[in-house]
C-alpha cells in the first residue's frame, strides 16, 4: 500500500506533464496571528474544504466500494433523483479528495447529444445519469502497463450547477483508494453577472493546434499554438487591419518544430518561444510573409516564454536546466546572449515559467520556487532581491507598475483555485500581499496585461476580467467576457480551457486567444 506522501508525489508528477505545470494541494496556512496594517493574510490558493456527503469512507486507504457496481456506494442519505436530472449534462471541474493533504483538481465532461462523455480527459467506460443516479467510469492503462480506473458516484447537488459525491480509485480490478469530490458547471449560466461585457468585435477560427499566445504589432495578430493530438502546431498570421473581419494570411512551423508557446516582437524582429528549439527569430519586414532567420542559442533547449523590455530579451527556460537567457537586442535580428541567469531552488519542479522587467528588476514567475525579484542591472550579476512564496504555490504570470510611488506587482498562479494577488514590491526583501480577488475554486489563472490603472487577466474558464486597480488594495472588475464554450467541438474537461493568452497594444482594442475558439477581439474599455 502506498503512503500519503507517495500517493502526494505521484499526482505531482502527473502534473508536471500537463500543458504549463500545477502542483498539489496544500492545506490551509495556519493563523501567525495579527498582520502588520494595510497587510492581507495569506491563506494559500486552496482551502481545504470537506463535502457534505454520506458516501465517504472513514479511511481513504480502505475503500469500501469498487470501480464497477455503483451499488458498492454507500448512497443512502443521498438524493439520486437531484443529481441524475440532464439537465445537469456539461462540463464540469472538480476537486478529487483523499484527505486534507491531498487533492488534485479533474474534470469530466458529458454530451447531451448522447455522444461518449469524458473524464480526465479519456473516455468513459460507463456513464449512467438519470432516475438510478449519477456513476462514472473511465479507464486507462498506465506506463507500467497497469489498468486504472477512476468511478465517480453522485451525491448532492448543494446548488444548480454543482454536484458532490464520492470516489474510488482502482488499479486492475481492485480498489486502492477513496474520496469525495466537488464539481462545479463551466458556464456562466448560474453565475450573476459582476461587471458589464465587453463589446465583441470579431471571433477568428484558428486551425493550428491549440492557440496559446498572440503578440499584435504592423497590423497583424501573430497567434502561435501547441500541438493538438496529431495536429501540429505552429503560428498563423491575422490580418486585423479591419478589426471587424479579420482573416488569416499565413500558417507555418518547422519540421519536428511546432511545440510554440510565447511570442514577441521588437521592429522587424519576431521572437517565438519554441519548446524544441530555445528562441525562434522570424523576420516580419514583410508582416504577412515571416522569413526564418535562426534559431538562439542553438541546439536544443525549451524556451516556454519570451519578454521584451527595451534593447533586452527575456527568454524563460523551464529545461534542461531551468533558468532565464538574457539576449541583447539593438539590433533586433541579432540577437547576442549576454547571460544565463538562474534562482537558487531546492525543488527540481521549480522553473522560470514567465517573468516582467521593469526599472533594472526581473520579475520571475518560478513555478513552485515562488515569486523571486532579481536585480538586472548589470546582465552578468544578477542578485536576488527577495521573494513571495507560500505553501502550494505554482507562481505562473505577473504584471509590474508603480502607483502612488509604489511598485506594485499583480500575480498569479496556474492551478486550481489559483487567484490574483495584488503585492507591495518597493522593497523586494519585504514584500507585503495587499489584496485578493478569488472566482471559483476549481478554475485557474493564465495570463496578465497591465495597461495604466487596467488589469487585463485571461483567467481560462472564468474568461476575460477586466479590473480598476487604480487603488491597488481594492481591485475592482469593470469588464468580463465568457470565451469558454463547453460543448464545442475542440473544447474539453482540461483545467487548460477557455481565455489564455491576450494583448492590449493600444490600437482601441483587446486581443484574447481561447484555446478551443481562437482569436477574440474586443473594444478596449
Amino acid at each position: 500500500m502506498k503512503s500519503p506522501a507517495r500517493l502526494s508525489i505521484t499526482a505531482l508528477f502527473a502534473c508536471a506533464l500537463s500543458l504549463s505545470g500545477c502542483h498539489k494541494d496544500d492545506p490551509e496556512v495556519p493563523d501567525a496571528g495579527p498582520s502588520p496594517t494595510g497587510t492581507a493574510v495569506e491563506r494559500s490558493d486552496y482551502v481545504d474544504v470537506v463535502p457534505d456527503v454520506p458516501c465517504a469512507d472513514p479511511d481513504y486507504a480502505s475503500p469500501r466500494a469498487n470501480c464497477e457496481d455503483p451499488g458498492s456506494f454507500r448512497l443512502s442519505g443521498c438524493d439520486l433523483a437531484a443529481v441524475g436530472d440532464p439537465a445537469l449534462l456539461g462540463t464540469y471541474r472538480a476537486i478529487l479528495r483523499y484527505h486534507s493533504e491531498s487533492a488534485f483538481g479533474a474534470g469530466f465532461r458529458l454530451n447531451p447529444d448522447g455522444s461518449p462523455g469524458t473524464l480526465m480527459g479519456r473516455p468513459l467506460v460507463r456513464q449512467q445519469v438519470g432516475a438510478q443516479g449519477f456513476f462514472l467510469t473511465n479507464e486507462y492503462t498506465t506506463t507500467t502497463k497497469a489498468v486504472q480506473r477512476y468511478a465517480l458516484a453522485g451525491c448532492r447537488v448543494p446548488e444548480p450547477g454543482r454536484i458532490t459525491g464520492c470516489f474510488v480509485r482502482c488499479t486492475d480490478g481492485v480498489p486502492e483508494y477513496s474520496g469525495t469530490f466537488d464539481a462545479r458547471r463551466m458556464n456562466w449560466s448560474r453565475e450573476t453577472p459582476t461587471s458589464p461585457s465587453l463589446r465583441l468585435v470579431s471571433e477568428t477560427s484558428i486551425a493550428l493546434g491549440d492557440p496559446v499566445d498572440v503578440y499584435v504589432t504592423k497590423g497583424h495578430a501573430y497567434v502561435v499554438s501547441l500541438p493538438r493530438g496529431t495536429l501540429a502546431g505552429g503560428l498563423s498570421v491575422v490580418n486585423v487591419a479591419d478589426k471587424a473581419h479579420p482573416f488569416i494570411v499565413t500558417m507555418l512551423n518547422l519540421p519536428n518544430d511546432s511545440y510554440w508557446n510565447g511570442v514577441w516582437a521588437k521592429g522587424d524582429a519576431l521572437y517565438i518561444a519554441s519548446a524544441n528549439s530555445g528562441v525562434i527569430v522570424y523576420d516580419i519586414s514583410n508582416p504577412a510573409a515571416p522569413q526564418y532567420v535562426r534559431s538562439l542559442p542553438g541546439g536544443a533547449i525549451n524556451v516556454h516564454t519570451v519578454f521584451v523590455d527595451g534593447d533586452r530579451l527575456y527568454a524563460m527556460s523551464p529545461a534542461p536546466n531551468g533558468e532565464t537567457l538574457l539576449f541583447d537586442v539593438a539590433t533586433p535580428l541579432e540577437p547576442k546572449l549576454l547571460s544565463r541567469i538562474s534562482v537558487p531552488r531546492d525543488d527540481p519542479y521549480g522553473y522560470p515559467h514567465d517573468a516582467f522587467a521593469y526599472q533594472d528588476r526581473l520579475y520571475v514567475n518560478h513555478a513552485t520556487t515562488g515569486y523571486v525579484v532579481l536585480d538586472v542591472t548589470r546582465p552578468d550579476v544578477t542578485p536576488v532581491l527577495g521573494g513571495y512564496s507560500f505553501p502550494g504555490q505554482y507562481s505562473h504570470a505577473n504584471a509590474v507598475g508603480t502607483f502612488d510611488g509604489r511598485t506594485i506587482a499583480f500575480e498569479g498562479g496556474e492551478r486550481f483555485g489559483a487567484h490574483l494577488r495584488v503585492l507591495d514590491v518597493t522593497d523586494p526583501a519585504r514584500i507585503r500581499l495587499l489584496a485578493q480577488v478569488k472566482m471559483r475554486a476549481e478554475t485557474s489563472i493564465h495570463n496578465m496585461v497591465l495597461k495604466g490603472t487596467r488589469l487585463y487577466v485571461a483567467w481560462y474558464h472564468e474568461g476575460v476580467r477586466v479590473f480598476d486597480v487604480a487603488t491597488p488594495e481594492s481591485p475592482r472588475e469593470v469588464a468580463s467576457f465568457n470565451t469558454f464554450d463547453e460543448f464545442h467541438p475542440r473544447s474539453t474537461d482540461s483545467l487548460y480551457q477557455g481565455a489564455i493568452g491576450m494583448r492590449v497594444p493600444g490600437d482601441g482594442a483587446v486581443y484574447v486567444v481561447d484555446l478551443s475558439r481562437g482569436l477574440f477581439v474586443f473594444e478596449e474599455p
